[in-house]
């Protein structure tokens, strides 16, 4: 698998899917109840969910400018506070 590929079971989840997925995994790997294989597997998963939650909000940032645009009006590039 390429380094930047996101498998097929994540890529196919809403960004809103992925997030819950990828808050239980940090859960899971906070509390510390799995074994050493299962979290070094949870980590490897919550690192595809978090790619794939970052390219669902470039691409949805992305679309918010070109309706900004299409409507004539100045599109801001500042980041977002999240917070």
């Amino acid at each position: 698998m390429a380094k930047n590929s996101i498998p097929a079971d994540i890529a196919k989840l809403s960004f809103e899917d992925a997030l819950e997925e990828l808050e239980d995994i940090v859960r899971e790997l906070e509390e510390g109840s799995g074994g050493l294989e299962s979290s070094i597997k949870a980590y490897e998963r919550g690192a595809n969910l978090k790619n794939h939650c970052e390219a669902r909000l470039k691409a949805a940032q992305a679309r918010v400018e070109k309706v900004v645009l299409a409507a004539g009006g100045d599109v801001s590039s500042e980041p977002a506070d999240l917070d």
